[in-house]
């Protein structure tokens, strides 16, 4: 439901000759399905910045015609409730992005480093100044408290050991958008074929996160 949303559509960032138009009911979308992505996903996905700055542009354009509503008008109150709906979805979003951070930064910070030139950036830059001074501040705050008071040669920390990684082999839902083919299941050992199944469009299934992690990223399943 995205009544409350102008009918202007909306420019993703690309070339000048070749931009994505996207209407507001298909941003709410991408908005959805990266928020259920994220709410589902043991680890910290891709950041969707872009996607986060034009909803919020919306639903700056969709305060601005609710307050050109006529009092009494019965749209105003489903109107309300969109744009409550779609603030809702966005902060949950944001927090869950948030958590994930406090509880993995070190491993996130690592991967972030170590990705490479065109990757897409795990983190936006208010992510990544957010989790660098969350690490600074939680190293300084263990020096103070514990590690100053142990013997020399136990006054130093891994931060990547010392803090759990994300299970990605944690088993979750998710329905197929795209079929697929040949999607290993389980990783095949000595006393173990290989067991490779097909994904058909519109299936759902519980599956292991790390087999279907890329698939994810490239938004060929949704979990669910």
């Amino acid at each position: 439901m995205s009544e409350g949303l102008p009918e202007d559509d909306i420019n993703q960032e690309g070339d000048d000759s070749h931009e994505d138009v996207m209407t507001p009911a298909e941003l709410i979308a991408k908005l959805e399905e990266a928020w259920l992505n994220e709410k589902f996903s043991p680890e910290l996905l891709e950041n969707k910045s872009e996607v986060v700055e034009c909803v919020m542009e919306q639903l700056t354009h969709m305060e601005a015609n609710l307050q050109r509503v006529k009092k009494g008008d019965s749209k105003a109150s489903i109107h309300r409730m969109e744009i409550d709906r779609i603030r809702y979805v966005l902060s949950s979003f944001l927090r869950s992005r948030l958590q994930k951070i406090e509880k993995f930064f070190p491993h996130v910070l690592e991967k972030e480093k170590s990705r490479e030139i065109g990757d897409a950036s795990l983190l936006s830059p208010e992510e990544f100044a957010f989790a660098k001074e969350y690490y600074a501040n939680t190293e300084s705050y263990l020096k103070t408290v514990a590690l100053k008071r142990m013997p020399p040669i136990l006054q130093t920390m891994d931060m990547l050991k010392a803090v759990p990684e994300p299970c990605l082999d944690s088993f979750v839902f998710l329905r197929v958008k795209e079929r697929q083919e040949n999607i290993l299941v389980e990783p095949e050992t000595d006393d173990q074929r290989e067991y490779v199944v097909d994904l058909e469009e519109g299936s759902q299934h519980l599956m292991r996160y790390r087999t279907i992690a890329p698939l994810v990223s490239t938004g060929a399943v949704q979990l669910i």
